[in-house]
C-alpha cells in the first residue's frame, strides 16, 4: 500500500519501501510521508508469542520488583513485557536501561521514564553505558538484571552484562516471525522504489525472501550496525547507516543520499 507525497520535502515524490512490522511501522511512515515521501508499505515480519505463550515471561516479570535493573533492547520486548503489569508501582525501586529513543519512547507510552539510554549504537551502547556491579544488590542479594528479549535475539547484551559481574536472568518476550505471502502487485511495486529501508536483520531477511528475483531498490537504508552488517553479508550495496534505534535518524539519512542522487 502506497501512502504519502509527493509534497514538499527532501523525500519529495520519491517512493520508500517500509517493511517494519505493521504495529511498528507508524512513525516511520509518518516522518517519511512529512518528508514527501510515497510510502510503500511492505511489513516483512511480524510479532508473535514465545514458544511457552508467554508464560516464563509473566513468571519473570511477576518477581520484577525483585531486581537490580529492567534492560530492553527493543520497543517490542517493552510492550510484551509491561503487558501484564497492572500497577506499574510493583517496579518501584527497580532501574530500567533501554538500547535507545525509540525503546525509551515505548518505555515511556506505559508511564515509565528510563534511568538510562544507552547512547548507540545498540546493544553494544548499552553494555558499555551499564554500571558495573556493586558488591551487594537489592536487600542483600546478588546484583541482578531481567532483561525481557526476543526469542531469536543476539546475545550481545546478556553476556556483556555478565562480564560486569551482573546476573542476568533473560527471558523470551516474544519471536520475531517473517510474513511469507505478499501480493504481487505489492511487491513489484517494492522492486521499482527508489529505496528501502531495513530496521533489524530479521527485515532483510524476510524481504529478500519475499522478493526472490525481483532487484532490490538502489538505495539500501538501515537502521544501526548490525543491520546494516546483515545487509552486506546479503549482498546488499548499503547506502544508509543510521546510528541508534530511532527513526527520526533514518529518515534525515535518507533524505541526504538521495538528495545527492538527484545531482
Amino acid at each position: 500500500l502506497a501512502l504519502g507525497g509527493p509534497a514538499p520535502g527532501p523525500l519529495s515524490g520519491r517512493r520508500v519501501v517500509v517493511t517494519r512490522a505493521a504495529e511498528r511501522a507508524g512513525a516511520l511512515t509518518d516522518l517519511l510521508a512529512a518528508a514527501g515521501a510515497v510510502v510503500v508499505g511492505l511489513p516483512v515480519v511480524a510479532s508473535a508469542d514465545p514458544d511457552d505463550g508467554g508464560e516464563a515471561l509473566r513468571r519473570a516479570m511477576g518477581r520484577a520488583g525483585s531486581f537490580d535493573w529492567l534492560v530492553w533492547s527493543s520497543a517490542v520486548g517493552v510492550d510484551r513485557a509491561l503487558a501484564g503489569v497492572a500497577d506499574v508501582r510493583a517496579l518501584a525501586g527497580v532501574r530500567l536501561a533501554v538500547v535507545g529513543p525509540a525503546t525509551a519512547a515505548a518505555l515511556a507510552a506505559h508511564r515509565l521514564e528510563a534511568d538510562l539510554v544507552g547512547p548507540g549504537p545498540g546493544a553494544e551502547g548499552l553494555v558499555a553505558a551499564m554500571p558495573p556491579a556493586p558488591a551487594e544488590g537489592r536487600a542483600g542479594r546478588a546484583p541482578a538484571v531481567l532483561y525481557p528479549r526476543a526469542a531469536e535475539g543476539r546475545p550481545v547484551l546478556g553476556e556483556g552484562l555478565r562480564a560486569k559481574g551482573w546476573t542476568v536472568e533473560e527471558v523470551a518476550a516474544y519471536r520475531t516471525v517473517a510474513v511469507t505471502a505478499a501480493p504481487e502487485a505489492l511487491l513489484d511495486e517494492a522492486a521499482g522504489a527508489d529505496a528501502v529501508t531495513f530496521t533489524s536483520p530479521s527485515t532483510v531477511r524476510a524481504y529478500l525472501a519475499l522478493a526472490g528475483e525481483r532487484p532490490v531498490p538502489a538505495v539500501v537504508a538501515c537502521i544501526g550496525p548490525t543491520t546494516a552488517e546483515a545487509a552486506r553479508a546479503a549482498g546488499l550495496a548499503v547506502a544508509v547507516e543510521a546510528s541508534g534505534d530511532g527513526v527520526e535518524g533514518l529518515v534525515e539519512a535518507l533524505g541526504g543520499a538521495l538528495a545527492r542522487g538527484r545531482r
